[in-house]
């Protein structure tokens, strides 16, 4: 990152509203046009380190998640897509997903790396970032919970699997920033041990700022999962990872004592903009929060602030003045 910034950092968390003319007329083209005005429309906001929005993610046949689970399972070797009556029943039974009528797909042999090609999309979105960016993947157990196994038989195995596949393309990618998402274990805190150990061996390739990004799920513009950050110390102290990202504007106000106990290796991200209502957050409001965060975690331990989670499910006149809000906020706190 460059030097002259200030000591906390603005960002985003990866989703950008969907954009009218890309869903009316979608070409590799207009994917790199639009991704150009995501990225300069949070840059003109004040954004230290925008996302690329993963526009060529967003699929409209899957409006519960906007797709991220899709693009990569639908890339990756030993994994078919085509779910029938018995797989989707198969899938049901388990219960561990039941947002879900059906799995992302069948595992039905190694899986390999297929033609997922992260660092093909990593430079797309570099060509015309005009400056830093942040990288975004899902957790490898996050997709794994997604998908019926027919071939390994151990969700372990599997997921660790999916992160091998992932590990292996992560080490150059043109980005200042790669941050892995999951969504799952903040419910599933049951899961951490086999969740720490993909995500760090995705984390152990990459060579630039590793971060790491937790919510409580935004299905729907909705939270799914319950639970709270303190069972999840060890989880997150474990993890190899620069910074943390994490949803804490839509949450209670408790949960900003898990903070302190976090090592202090690991910078902390701080959730400031609540992403599941409309309500455009006043500075006053953001500055507010971070300095709770502050009071809680102490000082100097507060490297980021963004919003909760991806803005794909709001409007972009929204989403573009939350981030609007998200910068004056951190401003008017260190007083710039």
């Amino acid at each position: 990152m460059k030097t002259n910034t200030p000591e906390i950092l603005t960002t985003t968390v990866g989703s950008y509203s969907p954009i009218d003319w890309l869903a009316a007329l979608p070409s590799e083209q207009a994917v790199l046009d639009a991704t150009s005005v995501v990225i300069s429309t949070q840059r003109r906001a004040g954004i230290d380190l925008p996302t690329d929005g993963e526009l060529y993610r967003f699929d409209v046949n899957h409006p519960d998640t906007n797709g991220m689970i899709e693009y990569f399972i639908s890339r990756m070797g030993g994994i078919s897509t085509a779910v029938g009556l018995t797989d989707a029943r198969a899938f049901r039974a388990k219960q561990e997903m039941s947002f879900r009528r059906k799995p992302a797909g069948v595992v039905r042999g190694p899986v390999s790396e297929g033609v997922l090609d992260l660092a093909g999309d990593c430079a797309r979105s570099a060509s015309v970032a005009g400056g830093d960016f942040k990288f975004t993947l899902t957790s490898p157990y996050m997709l794994a919970r997604t998908l019926l196994d027919n071939h390994y038989g151990d969700f372990e195995k599997l997921t660790m699997a999916i992160a091998d596949v992932m590990a292996a393309q992560v080490a150059d990618l043109p980005c200042a920033c790669v941050q892995v998402d999951e969504a799952n274990i903040p419910g599933s805190p049951e899961g951490a041990p086999v969740a720490q150990a993909a995500i760090n061996r995705i984390l152990d390739q990459v060579t630039v700022e590793k971060a790491v990004h937790f919510c409580f799920g935004n299905y729907g513009g909705q939270t799914i999962q319950r639970g709270e950050w303190k069972p999840l110390l060890d989880f997150l102290n474990g993890l190899h990872a620069d910074h943390l990202v994490l949803e804490l504007a839509h949450r209670p106000e408790a949960d900003l004592d898990a903070l302190a106990d976090i090592d202090p290796k690991i910078k902390l991200g701080i959730g400031v903009i609540d992403i599941k209502v409309n309500h455009v957050e006043t500075a006053d409001e953001v500055a507010s929060r971070i300095e709770r965060a502050v009071r809680k975690a102490g000082p100097d331990r507060i490297g980021w602030v963004h919003p909760d989670c991806g803005f794909w499910m709001l409007k972009r006149s929204i989403a573009d003045r939350k981030n609007e809000a998200l910068v004056k906020g951190r401003d008017r706190y260190l007083g710039r």
